[in-house]
């Protein structure tokens, strides 16, 4: 296979069918031996890798020239969710067409790093003061459009994929200290327009044994679960915890707890070597990239999936509150699949495309 004209980079994509091989033993297992729903999430990957094929045939100033496009049509979208968006349990986040359903707040996770790096990249760095301001709007604004679906979780992705571009646009330090004072002295504020569950979420944090029925359930389940496959694991297919039923979400939001329970603590750290190492391949793509626009994107991609699988594994072994934040490929799920392989695709167009430069 003629991996540099096909623009795929080896290194990636060797760690993505790994990961992607992995994640379907996990979901057959966390659905309870369903062959269907392991053949479902085979083809989203399958889909999810042909759109990483496409995608990273494209030029990366293709990208840069239709980024503010792509941002605007993601607001639309959002806007429509609002008003016409299919509600599923509890909270309003999905369009429907036809036979296709899917969250737009998924595209935003790279319509917004997509914005923010064409932004960014039509003046000197790193940014004025007034240009980081228009920048944190920029982000500020789809991010509360999704929070007001609610999804919390997917909120502070968002958010978190336009301030990790904003940081590698060379933000000074100061400004970042000025940042994180501004965010802490607005917390009081914020809890008070939290919804009641997301608060009684934080709490619990704190103290899951609290309501161990109720709001604690999950922690306290994932924890069990993480806790009972000791060294060496169960073995697959032998997750108790999601057989008999006391893990919620297996398949999806909690797909680490059942893989830490089958596979141990020597399974969960070489899953964490392959993100760690997919993630150090990211940022080295942004190192390498040639232009502005591209590497604050490839950086700003590459930190928004290191921190979407800490988050999830955070919230699985009980250190970060539970936020609804899928584990990237290795959870069910058909949008967040395809999103997450459109980000690698992007990098590997920007990893392929770069320009032979004379000496």
């Amino acid at each position: 296979m003629n991996f540099q004209r096909l623009h795929i980079d080896k290194s990636l994509f060797y760690a993505l069918l790994v990961l992607a091989g992995l994640s379907v033993l996990a979901v057959y297992s966390a659905s309870g031996k369903e062959l269907s729903v392991a053949i479902s999430h085979s083809m989203r990957l399958l889909l999810g890798f042909a759109v990483m094929l496409g995608v990273a045939q494209v030029r990366p100033e293709i990208f840069e020239r239709w980024s503010p496009y792509l941002f605007i049509v993601g607001l639309m979208l959002l806007v429509a969710v609002l008003v016409v968006g299919t509600i599923g349990k509890g909270a309003q986040r999905w369009l429907h067409f036809g036979i296709v359903t899917f969250q737009p707040s998924e595209i935003m996770k790279l319509a917004l790093p997509m914005m923010l790096a064409w932004y960014l990249a039509r003046a000197d760095l790193p940014p004025t003061l007034f240009r980081l301001i228009v920048g944190f709007i920029i982000a500020a604004v789809p991010s509360a459009f999704i929070a007001k679906q609610p999804d919390l979780g997917t909120a502070a992705l968002v958010f978190a994929a336009g301030a990790f571009t904003l940081f590698l646009a060379g933000m000074r330090w100061k400004i970042i200290i000025l940042v994180f004072s501004a965010i802490a002295a607005a917390m009081p504020v914020v809890w008070n327009f939290m919804h009641g569950y997301q608060r009684h979420r934080i709490l619990t944090l704190l103290n899951p044994e609290a309501d161990p029925l109720g709001s604690g359930y999950h922690t306290i389940q994932s924890m069990i679960a993480v806790g009972s496959g000791g060294f060496y694991g169960k073995g697959w297919l032998n997750s108790s915890q999601a057989h008999l039923e006391y893990l919620p979400e297996a398949a999806t939001d909690f797909i680490f707890a059942v893989f830490a329970e089958e596979f141990g603590l020597i399974g969960s750290l070489i899953l964490l070597a392959l993100y760690l190492f997919i993630a150090l391949r990211a940022m080295l793509i942004a190192f390498y990239a040639q232009d502005a626009y591209s590497r604050l994107l490839a950086g700003g991609l590459a930190l928004i999936f290191f921190f979407s699988f800490f988050v999830n594994i955070g919230m699985v072994v009980g250190i970060l509150p539970i936020v609804g934040v899928p584990l990237p490929v290795m959870s069910y799920g058909g949008t967040s699949i395809v999103t997450v392989m459109s980000a690698f695709g992007i990098l590997m167009s920007i990893q392929t495309h770069r320009r032979i430069v004379e000496q």
